[in-house]
């Protein structure tokens, strides 16, 4: 049941968000002030054309990643699932590298997300038996093929050469280069991030068992197709425009389920909202502090110590 408390935590949320855009579109090696940005060339500059991109780039991205990230949680009935977990990311990664080496970088975005989307078709097709594809069988192929796709991955870093800096930086993600072109990119995250919202009361359904949510009137086998590709979706955008940014997607939606509960009618756009925030302070610390380390290195840092905690708690229950 969704009451007051939830709407009020989700009013926080959004007006935290706002509040941070606005901050952090100050923030940088060089501060901005508000008053002088329509009135300096160079301050407009700055603000408009790139660090404005770059901060909404952020934020979609997060939107996303928090998002697939409680879909998958919500498909695989598992905490610790994240929108990486069936080689969305690995399929994507493969793609920009090779983009990387081989061509330069041209279409680097256009290759990533076909890899993605290709690797989850992968998954999908070899998961599917009779018609069906077991969440267990999912889980067990996207390992395979991730693993895969990794030692493909490998064998071109080795044959990289100078290549190498420049991959590591995009494997670890980022947003270094975000420009307007990226926002709308990154535009269709909200339309996926859309389409899981509306399949939300299926996804509380399907906590109770696929054979309740059978008995409840969910087309089981139809609303996984989606709730996978959709969120394969998502994934494959945001890999194709920062690189692989990790744990964004596990730690938020357990974060707010902690705070308002199982309920995916308030939880994916609690995780959205909290999720686009976490990556852009993330990326707005790393461009201001660290000379452009990857954030996905600030991300790890975060969320592994969280990834174990979670590990040791499945372990004691």
């Amino acid at each position: 049941m969704i009451t007051r408390r939830h709407w009020m935590v989700l009013a926080l949320l959004t007006g935290l968000l706002f509040l941070s855009m606005l901050t952090t579109v100050n923030i940088g090696s060089t501060n901005v002030p508000f008053d002088t940005i329509l009135k300096d060339p160079t301050a407009s500059l700055i603000v408009f054309e790139l660090r404005l991109p770059r901060v909404i780039t952020a934020t979609l991205v997060g939107f996303g990643l928090a998002v697939a990230g409680t879909a998958m949680q919500g498909l695989f009935k598992n905490p610790m699932a994240d929108p990486y977990i069936i080689g969305t990311s690995s399929g994507g990664a493969l793609a920009a590298v090779f983009a990387l080496v081989f061509l330069g970088g041209r279409g680097q975005t256009l290759l990533a997300f076909i890899g993605a989307t290709l690797a989850t078709f992968l998954v999908y097709t070899i998961a599917r038996q009779r018609g069906r594809a077991p969440v267990e069988t999912l889980l067990l192929s996207g390992i395979a093929v991730s693993l895969l796709l990794s030692a493909v991955l490998t064998l071109i870093m080795w044959t990289a050469g100078r290549s190498v800096h420049q991959i590591f930086a995009w494997l670890w993600g980022g947003f270094p280069l975000a420009s307007w072109g990226d926002v709308g990119i990154a535009s269709l995250i909200l339309v996926g991030c859309g389409i899981i919202f509306v399949y939300a009361r299926d996804l509380n359904v399907l906590a109770l068992g696929e054979e309740e949510a059978t008995h409840l009137g969910v087309n089981v086998e139809r609303f996984k197709q989606v709730l996978l590709f959709v969120s394969s979706f998502i994934t494959a955008v945001a890999v194709s425009i920062s690189g692989i940014i990790g744990f964004i997607g596990l730690i938020t939606p357990h974060v707010m389920r902690l705070i308002v509960g199982p309920d995916h009618r308030i939880l994916i756009p609690a995780s959205m909202l909290a999720g686009g925030m976490i990556l852009l302070w993330s990326d707005t610390m790393v461009r201001t502090f660290t000379s452009e380390m990857p954030v996905g290195v600030l991300t790890a840092f975060l969320g592994a110590p969280f990834f174990v905690y979670l590990l040791r708690t499945r372990m004691k229950t």
